[in-house]
């Protein structure tokens, strides 16, 4: 058998750098830079406005330049009518809802494609860099990415976002600005609200600002998991008795933290959305289980959905492997009974030293590895990290049940 302790430290020893180039180096240059992020329209506008500089740098400045543009005109209008702080219900200031969409979710979607630029390409080149896409099928995945980068660029594409947008905008502020009572953005009158001025800029400007961030996240997602669905179909070398127990896909579990921002963002909006519902409406935070399970399932889909387009190739590859490993093993155990417990060792060879046994333990251990593959590629920690991601912002709502000392008390009763 190898030493595979002097291969562990041989690779150690070599710069990470030239190993990795050592194997995408024949990919092309437009695979090598792939990015969800860095393209399409609105990426050229911010270029040209300077807010953008390639290819993803000036996130802070443009993070708090749109946030600005959505936030500080209602906060003007809001001092100017006397709804800041008082005045109305639900002041401007005390609207929760709306700051945790304006001042957390809509900075953290902008920041967030800094993530998504630099963690999908990662992932993306871990293909190769993982040996999973042999060398002759590295034409089909260059023109996979190619496809991907062509949808990212498409123009039709953001404009259809932006009419979807404009199209539902009347609809939209009708049924979602739900609390029926005067707030900083509108009275109600007969019934219906009529919109302060600061009403018209969150209406037809704020919102559509956030919403549209929003949606070209989701596009992205859909040609990721496009791209993730037209791979699962390539001819890809598995490896079933891969230590990640997913046949070497293991490494696609690290989407979570990649899009960390995104799934925080949703949060941030939920938890705002209930603690209005709280605070204004008398609703308490037990009501709200449907709600908080529905986005629990959404950000599920979305972040680890598109993976299961890689279940069935992994159970293929399970039941081929247990049959062929399978079928070594009693070759090799019938070799072992033969030669050590039936007599038939060669004369002088000692059992002391043999490489026999050792054998013998490292093909059950990749027998093990192989009954044991993992439908889906993704791991506990991914599921952790999830969930640690959707909880964290609500768990402030929790003082609208307990007081701050009540919630100690109970959270170490629970852990002594």
């Amino acid at each position: 058998m190898p030493d595979m302790n002097g291969i562990v430290k041989e690779r150690a020893a070599a710069p990470m750098s030239s190993q990795y180039r050592s194997r995408t180096e024949i990919l092309s240059d437009t695979t090598k830079d792939f990015s969800l992020a860095a393209g399409g329209p609105l990426y050229q506008f911010l270029l040209r406005v300077g807010l953008l500089k390639p290819p993803m740098d000036r996130v802070g400045g443009r993070a708090i330049v749109i946030t600005l543009i959505a936030w500080a005109p209602l906060l003007l209008l809001t001092v100017l009518s006397g709804r800041v702080t008082s005045g109305v219900k639900i002041p401007f200031l005390h609207d929760f809802e709306a700051q945790s969409r304006l001042l957390l979710a809509l900075p953290l979607l902008i920041a967030g494609e800094v993530a998504i630029h630099r963690g999908i390409r990662m992932l993306v080149l871990q293909f190769v860099d993982r040996q999973i896409i042999t060398p002759t099928a590295l034409p089909k995945f260059e023109s996979i990415v190619g496809s991907a980068l062509r949808l990212r660029n498409s123009a039709a594409i953001e404009l259809g976002l932006l009419a979807v947008i404009i199209i539902g905008e009347n609809l939209w502020w009708r049924n979602v600005l739900a609390i029926q009572s005067d707030t900083w953005y509108g009275a109600v009158t007969g019934g219906k609200h009529v919109l302060s001025p600061a009403g018209y800029w969150y209406v037809f400007v704020s919102i559509p600002f956030f919403q549209f961030v929003g949606l070209r996240w989701y596009f992205r997602l859909f040609i990721w998991g496009r791209m993730l669905f037209q791979i699962s179909r390539m001819d890809l070398n598995l490896v079933p008795s891969h230590p990640d127990g997913r046949c070497g896909l293991g490494f696609l579990g690290q989407i979570v933290l990649t899009l960390s921002p995104f799934i925080l963002a949703h949060s941030v909006v939920l938890s705002g959305f209930v603690a209005n519902r709280i605070l204004y409406e008398g609703i308490k935070l037990p009501d709200h289980g449907a709600e908080i399970a529905v986005v629990t399932v959404l950000l599920f889909l979305l972040a680890l959905g598109p993976l299961f387009v890689f279940t069935p190739r992994l159970l293929e590859q399970r039941k081929a492997a247990v049959y062929s490993y399978g079928s070594l093993a009693s070759e090799y155990v019938n070799e072992f009974e033969k030669k050590w417990m039936k007599g038939e060792r060669p004369p002088g060879e000692p059992l002391v030293g043999t490489a026999d046994i050792q054998s013998l333990a490292d093909l059950a251990n990749s027998f093990a590895i192989v009954q044991h593959v993992v439908p889906f590629p993704f791991g506990r920690e991914a599921l952790i990290s999830l969930a640690v991601l959707i909880v964290l912002p609500l768990l402030p709502l929790l003082l609208t049940m307990f007081s701050l000392q009540e919630l100690v008390e109970r959270l170490l009763k629970v852990l002594f």
